[in-house]
């Protein structure tokens, strides 16, 4: 009875590199993040908030909110209510288009331009405390095998 119980406790080792390489990714994806969660939370932004906002820094003219969801890092299923708590924050701001009464044109506010430039600093701070012992030709290689994975799935 004490090794089914020693046994269980164990971690189950991955059956295939796929599986191993996979958890990897997870682990250090939720490493990294927490990093980023934790400059963002000083100023009160989840990680969506600010990927949305960084979009529309890139899109000073606006953009319509599927193209939004569309170039989001991570999928967030509910764009509206994300869009909303941006709103109420005064950091983006939408409109009807007259042409098109269906699109929803979206565009960040000078609040929330000063907001995103506020950041750049700490976060990019953050990037280089985490990845920037990899040096240049690691962290290249390290992002082409990324690429090279993401391409087989899409």
């Amino acid at each position: 009875m004490v090794k089914t119980k020693e046994k269980s406790r164990r971690r189950r080792q991955p059956d295939c590199p796929e599986e191993t390489l996979f958890l990897e990714l997870l682990r250090t994806t939720d490493m990294l993040s927490r990093g980023l969660g934790k400059v963002l939370k000083a100023e009160d932004l989840s990680a969506t908030q600010y990927n949305v906002l960084r979009i529309l820094r890139g899109a000073p003219e606006g953009l319509p909110c599927g193209e939004i969801a569309n170039r989001m890092i991570t999928r967030d299923p509910d764009i509206t209510r994300l869009l909303d708590r941006l709103e109420k924050r005064a950091l983006i701001s939408r409109c009807r288009e007259t042409e098109d009464r269906r699109m929803v044109m979206v565009r960040i506010t000078a609040e929330g331009s000063e907001l995103v430039a506020r950041l750049d600093e700490p976060i990019l701070g953050t990037h280089r405390r985490q990845l920037g012992h990899l040096g240049r030709d690691r962290m290249r290689t390290l992002a082409g095998l990324l690429h090279a994975a993401q391409s087989a799935v899409n």
